[in-house]
């Protein structure tokens, strides 16, 4: 069919091609499934359901990322274990007692299958889960099965420093940029190559996706991944806005439009706007705003803040957007500004950013700095590439 005058092929995501497949990979085994309720093929079936019905696979256990199984629950809320509905399997939360599954939980398996959303920003949860879970099927010589699906920011762009081997935490596991332009089956190969793990990893890649397909151009339709992520544009603007939640400003969580506001009781708005508009960012318009968050950080207090529009979702490049609001709100309001120096690490790649930052360099010599890191990685990256 066509779209905007272009021929496009039918994107397949792993589980799809892994169903054209009668699952061979797992025929004959007891498999745990990774997944959230955006696992589902192209007919809307969770894949649960489909390896439960699968001839000759004996599903044995689910594991469930932050969010849960429904991706309802709030960020950083714990995830109890529970019951697959209308089963005896059991759920196992990677994100209450333990992120990690433990070798009891494990030990009827004899392979993992991961299929989850990804977002392409480092600091987002799910993939430091399919991380953990790799590296602990590598030590209990289980085998790894990912389905892949697509970054919805695309496989083209990245921005952001590349994170330092000093900062490793839960938001900050892989040495890749902030927006890092890989698949979450990418990813994994990077990871177990990266970290030698020498883990019995196989990904079932899609078909018909291409690097430089951004969501819309999937044709796909777009399951909000968690609470504060229900569009793409959400899931775009995250990856740079998102690395304000180690700071004093509201990223608009408790309003209708989540990462498309930023703001706080004490910003100078106007101000703020004005400058990121003289900037001319490519693909971005800013307006001022108020807004009144339901919950998080502000609940119920009146925020000013910037409003941001995406008018070229392929051009837009929310972490350089990062860098320049955060610039803009330490040069309009110093004393009322404030970012959690022992969190911001995590978010924009190394504890030098601080000193740059408060040394007052400029926003264009903070994404130099970020570039240099790209341009390795964009080498480093080309071997484990599938599309």
């Amino acid at each position: 069919f066509l779209l905007a005058g272009v021929l496009r092929a039918e994107v397949k995501t792993g589980l799809d091609v892994l169903k054209e497949q009668n699952f061979g990979p797992l025929l004959g085994k007891r498999a745990g499934v990774l997944v959230n309720h955006t696992a589902q093929d192209r007919d809307g079936r969770p894949l649960v359901d489909l390896l439960m019905e699968a001839p000759g696979v004996t599903l044995v256990a689910v594991f469930t990322p932050e969010h849960g199984l429904t991706g309802k629950m709030e960020h950083g809320a714990p995830v109890p274990d529970s019951v697959y509905p209308g089963t005896e399997i059991p759920v196992h939360s990677l994100y209450g007692e333990t992120k990690r599954p433990t070798a009891e939980q494990m030990k009827d398996i004899d392979v993992l299958v991961c299929d989850l959303p990804d977002i392409g920003t480092r600091f987002y949860t799910y993939a430091t889960s399919m991380g953990y879970a790799l590296e602990e099927t590598a030590r209990g010589g289980k085998e790894f099965v990912l389905l892949d699906r697509p970054n919805p920011l695309g496989g083209m762009a990245m921005e952001g420093l590349v994170l330092s081997s000093e900062v490793r935490h839960f938001t900050a596991y892989f040495s890749v940029p902030t927006r890092h332009g890989l698949t979450l089956g990418e990813l994994a190969r990077w990871h177990n190559e990266k970290a030698a793990l020498n883990a019995r990893l196989l990904v079932v890649p899609m078909e018909g996706w291409r690097r430089s397909m951004l969501w819309p151009q999937t044709e796909m339709p777009f399951l909000a991944p968690s609470p504060n992520i229900p569009t793409p544009r959400a899931a775009l603007l995250y990856s740079g806005i998102g690395a304000f939640e180690s700071t004093n400003v509201s990223v608009g969580r408790g309003t209708h439009t989540p990462f498309e506001v930023f703001g706080a009781p004490w910003m100078r708005n106007i101000t703020v706007a004005r400058t990121l508009s003289r900037q001319r960012l490519p693909g971005l318009r800013f307006k001022p705003v108020t807004f009144r968050p339901t919950s998080d950080r502000y609940k119920g207090q009146v925020c000013y803040g910037v409003q941001i529009v995406v008018t070229d979702t392929r051009r837009a490049r929310p972490v350089d957007l990062f860098v320049h609001a955060a610039c803009a709100l330490r040069d309009s309001s110093p004393k009322d500004f404030k970012p959690r120096w022992d969190e911001m690490p995590r978010v924009v790649g190394t504890p030098e950013w601080k000193d740059w930052f408060l040394s007052g360099e400029k926003p264009e010599r903070l994404l130099e700095r970020a570039r240099a890191t790209i341009d390795v990685f964009r080498i480093e990256r080309l071997g484990i590439l599938l599309y």
